[in-house]
């Protein structure tokens, strides 16, 4: 039997058939397979792992979105030296990735320029930069980068490739008029400040030792992504991950860590058996999130959650965590590129943001003409609900949610400014909305970050296989120790 529908629909076609810019599937389809980006790196490249986590979380992004091909030149023989990829080497970490060492640019897509690559021909592209807790883009055009800061915090140059990303959809979806022509990035030591402006930002030293992350969909393997490229020792970090679904066709075009060969595996194992590769140690919850779920006093007492459940939001502040992170994003054609963040405890409680009361219905998408099609071709109308409900996606918004989420619990580990609530747009980043709190005391658990003259890790690693990692502890109604029965139930 044929999988659903909703199952398999690429998330980022869905935007075109929910505006109605696609009379059909094939054309929303169409549509992406003529969206493509060429990336062109200097030698940099070759001994600076920010530099490379910039290349291969653009090259993630990029291919899931745009369906054209994604083309790099000049990486050569450059060793790998960060934990993102597969692979001996760098040009094998693009590769497993779904980009394409090239020697020269072949097409006429825009260019994105990593390090001091030059921009050839190109008439349309933007250069990465970033220094300290700041990222962003600059039109090749505008010779603008950021001033070297004395050192780099490692979530900046992903931040400066999910911006990247977001300029250049908006370039070829042709909505956003300045998309191509203007400078865009962000603060994570403080997102409502000027990112092009210099500002006092410490060096990152301690990193967040033990975590529960909730969903491990867009959000989710955005978080365990962003784990990876910080600098942590050997055993540093433990990680609970919870989710009760597997991996479907559809969550390749937004999830940045799923492959075609992971359909149908559980996710929590998917994403267990990436992290474990990278040196984290893992434990597994395969249950829904809900009220009867009770945090045990040796778990990660601090949480980070990504799922689109109001019920389940509702009670992240009863399950006995001491410090939940939450973050969310936009579903519908115009909104999917939005973003929020919420903290607990905070000013407000999760069960006054979602009350039972809370109506999630969007605009009615049925009506667009792609739809029409689908059902005159077959599909029946229990198929066209579910489909319409399905959100929007695009990964590099849920990136950026993931950077902001993990930012908080450094900037609170660093010494700097908490924040309640963190809203915005990537088509919008000068706009971000905050709310600062006064942060307690961290106590959740950290480390010392490896200072960087001692970061040095074997990267010649292959794919893990999931019949081979044994060590992830999988915890679900069968194996939890009856203490945690009695207080789910109680």
């Amino acid at each position: 039997m044929d999988a659903p529908l909703h199952t398999t629909l690429h998330r980022t076609a869905k935007v075109f058939m929910d505006d109605g810019r696609a009379a059909t599937e094939d054309e929303a389809m169409a549509l992406l397979r003529s969206f493509g980006l060429t990336i062109r790196v200097g030698p940099e490249i070759h001994d600076r792992p920010d530099a490379q986590i910039a290349l291969l979380t653009l090259v993630n992004l990029a291919r899931r979105t745009l369906l054209g091909g994604v083309e790099v030149v000049g990486v050569g023989e450059a060793p790998r030296l960060c934990l993102l990829g597969e692979g001996e080497n760098l040009a094998s970490a693009v590769e497993a990735l779904g980009g394409r060492n090239v020697p020269n640019a072949g097409g006429t897509w825009p260019t994105a320029l990593i390090g001091s690559a030059d921009a050839g021909a190109a008439s349309v592209g933007w250069r990465l930069t970033w220094a300290g807790w700041r990222g962003g883009v600059a039109p090749i055009r505008d010779g603008f980068s950021l001033e070297a800061a004395a050192s780099v915090m490692p979530l900046a140059p992903a931040l400066a490739a999910a911006v990247c990303m977001g300029e250049v959809f908006a370039w070829h979806a042709g909505d956003h008029p300045m998309a191509g022509r203007r400078r865009a990035g962000l603060s994570l030591w403080r997102p409502e400040a000027d990112w092009e402006a210099a500002a006092p930002e410490p060096p990152l030293m301690r990193l967040p030792s033990s975590l529960w992350l909730i969903g491990l969909g867009n959000l989710g393997q955005a978080y365990a992504w962003l784990l990876a490229c910080l600098p942590y020792p050997a055993g540093g970090l433990t990680v609970m991950l919870q989710d009760f679904d597997r991996l479907a066709p559809s969550n390749d075009s937004t999830s940045i860590l799923t492959q075609a060969e992971g359909v149908g595996q559980m996710k929590t194992r998917w994403v267990a058996d990436w992290l474990e590769g990278r040196g984290v140690e893992v434990l597994i919850e395969e249950r829904r999130f809900g009220p009867w779920m009770a945090r045990q006093p040796d778990e990660p007492a601090a949480a980070l959650c990504g799922v689109d459940n109001p019920a389940a939001r509702r009670a992240l502040e009863d399950a006995g965590f001491e410090l939940v992170i939450e973050s969310g994003l936009g579903a519908g054609p115009q909104s999917f590129r939005n973003f929020a963040l919420h903290v607990f405890p905070g000013a407000r409680r999760a069960a006054a943001l979602w009350p039972t009361t809370l109506d999630m219905r969007g605009r009615d998408v049925a009506i667009m003409p792609a739809y029409a099609d689908l059902s005159a071709r077959g599909l029946d109308d229990c198929g066209l609900a579910q489909l319409a409900s399905r959100t929007v996606g695009v990964p590099f918004v849920g990136l950026l949610a993931g950077l902001l989420t993990i930012s908080e619990l450094l900037r609170r580990l660093n010494g700097g400014v908490g924040y309640d609530v963190i809203a915005g747009s990537s088509l919008c980043l000068d706009d971000v909305e905050v709310s600062a709190s006064e942060a307690r005391p961290y106590s959740h658990g950290f480390c010392q970050r490896v200072p960087e003259r001692q970061a040095s890790h074997s990267y010649a690693r292959g794919t893990s296989s999931l019949a081979r990692r044994p060590s992830a502890n999988v915890l679900n109604m069968a194996t939890r120790p009856m203490s945690a029965f009695g207080a789910a139930l109680s």
